[in-house]
């Protein structure tokens, strides 16, 4: 479905055939639905606890259980999908998300809902680990870079428009019955996608080369993203830490022999030999992790901090966070022309704005009036949403450039676990920060300059890791030339 190419070579502009229009949608579509439900969330979180009267371990569940179970369905749906095609599996995680959101709006205990919202993570992880595999299916070259550049764009869209519909949502139905209707928006785009793609995703065609599922793999990855997320999710103490640290690594040092055994006797590891070599592959899925975990957890505590501190309504806090939805759309529309210019840069730039408008953010809370801070805050955000929308879709597109085709789904789908366990870990300890923070007294805005604070380093390490990414990409090229030239082809730029 990308374009046709001539005897010497592409022509000299793809564009999106019908067919690959209606696929790009579907997975647009698809993403969106299940990405936008927990941004929204953060926004309903106070009213949600004084409905349901739950206490902070059950918020800290509903908030992070999702991205556990979310994480958790990753990796094996990616490895399915790759086995077994990717159509169906796609239908029915979405089909799941959308009827189980029928039972979060209806819940009336903390414990169903939380069962609901795992649930809901199982399905969102099972449709979104087909996404980028099928658009590495479907779409080769600049046409590939595009569709996953979009398809990133749309995920940062969802969580930066989250708030804003949330607080409208809760401004026009009231808070107790505003939560509710924020996971019913779910149901007609999810019955609407699923609808689209059980009509317009490509038949499945299950891969003959590689049949084996690797099932001892899968349980040891599974047994790991539970090590490593769930002690955000509920934290056990000094010893639960230290028991949950020890068996992350036996179960990490476990995997890496599996998968050499396994690759020795002839089988297909689950991780692709490739994407283990790959130190581009590895830095930029660090990279993405610090974004992604320093970006929702400062929403997550800006949202707090404007409702609890400033004692905004949700509209009026969700209108703070709107200029961050409207910068991260303009500059990712214009991402691919800055790339064009500066190349791999553009990440690093980009995360060190997003860096500095979180620390700006947190040093503003401390010093301005009442009366001005709403405002200086909104102008943060749009200087921190062009920053996530200048480098979010691009480091995609860089990392996945190092997947075997014959991995698509893992390779994307690991990207993704990556992600949704930095968000498990940056949520929950980042909410815990600033909870902790007002507790003892410090206020509000002390609470909040700590946690922008500590969201800034975290972005600063996204910024190191995104520097040394591009190095390493700079030395393989410097490598793979020789042998392009000795081979009388021009090495790939």
């Amino acid at each position: 479905m990308s374009a046709a190419t001539g005897a010497t070579g592409p022509i000299a502009k793809e564009r999106f055939d019908a067919a690959g229009r209606r696929v790009l949608l579907v997975c647009v579509a698809g993403g969106f639905t299940t990405l936008l439900d927990q941004s929204v969330l953060n926004t309903s979180i106070p009213a949600l606890r004084e409905t349901l009267h739950a206490r902070p371990a059950d918020l800290q569940w509903i908030v992070a259980g999702y991205s556990l179970a979310f994480g958790l369905a990753l990796i094996p749906g990616g490895r399915l999908g790759d086995v077994r095609g990717r159509k169906w599996f796609f239908v029915s995680g979405l089909a799941l998300f959308t009827l189980v959101s029928l039972v979060s709006a209806t819940a009336t205990e903390p414990g169903v809902l939380i069962a609901a919202r795992l649930a809901q993570g199982a399905g969102a992880g099972l449709v979104n680990s087909q996404m980028i595999g099928t658009l590495q299916d479907v779409f080769e070259g600049q046409l590939r870079a595009r569709a996953l550049g979009m398809y990133a764009v749309t995920g940062g869209l969802a969580f930066a428009l989250g708030p804003p519909i949330g607080g409208a949502v809760l401004a026009a139905a009231g808070p107790e019955h505003g939560w509710r209707l924020t996971f019913l928006l779910n149901v007609p785009f999810g019955l609407a996608t699923v609808a689209l793609a059980a009509r317009h995703l490509p038949k499945p065609r299950p891969s003959a080369r590689h049949a084996d599922l690797d099932l001892v793999g899968l349980l040891l990855v599974g047994a790991l993203t539970l090590a490593l997320m769930l002690p955000f999710v509920r934290p056990p103490g000094w010893t639960g830490w230290a028991a949950f640290a020890a068996a992350a690594v036996l179960l990490l040092g476990s995997l890496a022999w599996w998968q050499r055994r396994y690759a020795r006797t002839g089988g297909h590891p689950l991780i692709h030999p490739a994407l283990t070599r790959s130190a581009p592959y590895a830095l930029g899925t660090a990279t993405a992790m610090a974004q992604f975990g320093s970006s929702l957890a400062a929403s997550l505590v800006l949202t707090m901090f404007l409702q609890d501190g400033l004692g905004l309504s949700p509209m009026g806090a969700a209108l703070v966070a709107l200029p961050s939805a409207v910068a991260m759309g303009v500059a990712s529309a214009l991402a691919w022309r800055v790339v064009q210019r500066f190349g791999r840069r553009t990440v690093t730039v980009g995360m060190t704005g997003s860096a500095l408008a979180m620390l700006a953010g947190g040093l503003v809370a401390h010093w301005a009036s009442a009366a001005a801070l709403p405002w200086l805050l909104a102008l943060l955000q749009l200087l921190g949403g062009a920053s996530i929308g200048l480098m979010g879709s691009t480091n995609q597109a860089y990392v996945l450039r190092h997947a075997p085709a014959e991995a698509a789904g893992v390779s994307g789908a690991i990207l993704q676990m990556a992600q949704r366990i930095a968000a498990a870990v940056a949520v929950s300890a980042l909410s815990g920060v600033y909870l902790r923070e007002t507790a003892g007294g410090g206020g509000h805005r002390a609470a909040y300059l700590t946690a922008s604070t500590v969201c800034a380093a975290v972005a600063g390490l996204a910024v190191l890791a995104s520097v040394l990414a591009g190095r390493a990409t700079a030395r393989d090229r410097r490598e793979e030339e020789p042998v392009a030239l000795r081979r009388g082809r021009t090495p790939v730029r």
